[in-house]
Parts: C-alpha cells; sequence; structure tokens
C-alpha cells in the first residue's frame, strides 16, 4: 500500500519545543548578564579588616555607653504627615538627634534626619514623602555622638518602634 512521506523537520514539534528553550535560555542569559553590568552592588570582600574591626569595636562601645545611661527611645513616623516624634528615655538630653534610616541594600535610599528637641525627652523632625519600605535605624547626638541606639522599622507604619542599645532586648 501506498504509505505517506513524513513531513519535513522544520513541520514537526519536537525541533521547535527545542530550539524554543534553547533561545530562551540564551535571551535570558544575555538579559542577566545587562542587569549584573548595569548595576552595581558595592564591594564584598573587605580589605581593610583592621580598620573595619576597629569600627566595629567603637560601635560596641558607644552601645554600652548607651546602657550605662540607660538610654532607650521610641519612635513613631506618621504615614500621613511623615512626621517623625522621638521619645528619648535615660540621663542624656542633647539639644538635636541625628536619626538615620539605612534601606539595607540600596545606600541611595538612606536617609539622615536632624530632630530637635522640644520638652523633656520629646523631639521632633520632618521625613521625606515616600519613605517606604524595611529599614534599620540608628540614633544618636548631633554634636558628640558619644552613644548610639538602633532598632528596625518597616514604612509606612502605624506602630511605635523601640529603640535599645545593640545587644539590648
Amino acid at each position: 500500500m501506498f504509505e505517506p512521506a513524513p513531513p519535513p523537520w522544520y513541520r514537526q514539534f519536537w525541533p521547535w519545543c527545542l530550539l524554543t528553550l534553547l533561545l530562551s535560555s540564551m535571551l535570558m542569559s544575555v538579559a542577566f548578564a545587562v542587569v549584573a553590568l548595569n548595576t552595581f552592588d558595592g564591594m564584598v570582600v573587605q580589605e581593610d579588616y583592621f580598620e573595619h574591626g576597629k569600627m566595629i569595636n567603637a560601635v560596641l562601645e558607644k552601645a554600652e555607653r548607651a546602657e550605662a545611661l540607660n538610654l532607650s527611645a521610641t519612635l513613631y513616623v506618621d504615614p500621613m504627615t511623615q512626621d517623625v516624634v522621638l521619645d528619648l528615655e535615660g540621663q542624656a538630653r542633647p539639644a538635636a538627634l541625628a536619626l538615620s534610616l539605612i534601606h539595607p541594600t540600596r545606600d541611595e535610599r538612606d536617609v539622615r534626619l536632624t530632630l530637635t528637641h522640644r520638652r523633656g525627652g520629646h523631639y521632633v523632625g520632618q521625613a521625606p514623602v515616600g519613605l517606604a519600605y524595611r529599614r534599620y535605624v540608628t540614633l544618636a547626638p548631633s554634636q558628640a555622638p558619644d552613644w548610639r541606639l538602633n532598632g528596625e522599622i518597616t514604612l509606612p507604619s502605624d506602630a511605635a518602634v523601640r529603640l535599645a542599645p545593640a545587644g539590648a532586648p
């Protein structure tokens, strides 16, 4: 009997399926290469270990000083007006505080604010509009930063955040 001739290779499913997988993987690798070359994620390896170690010791000394002064703070950032309100508890009452809201991965998204003293341990300031995402918070006096409080906040948030010396509960 008469048997039909098989169709040519370019009319069959499997060669095109395999070719599509190959081309899509090549396209994705080019896309990842473009992203990797256009974004700089900073230096991964620290070359100045000694200086880095001295900085860690300085941070620990500031935390110990904050513990010695019984310092802690409550930070609130109003999600509507971006007003920053901080209540400082403890023995220190500087005229101004430096508040740093540090983005975990992008240096250009870090925000530094100066909070002014109003009364007692009450400090106020103004955050930029559109402040969002998770941030590491550091608080120190503006003039002579001899102590430091740390914490974490996810913005926008209606809840207040407690700041304490590093290693304190």
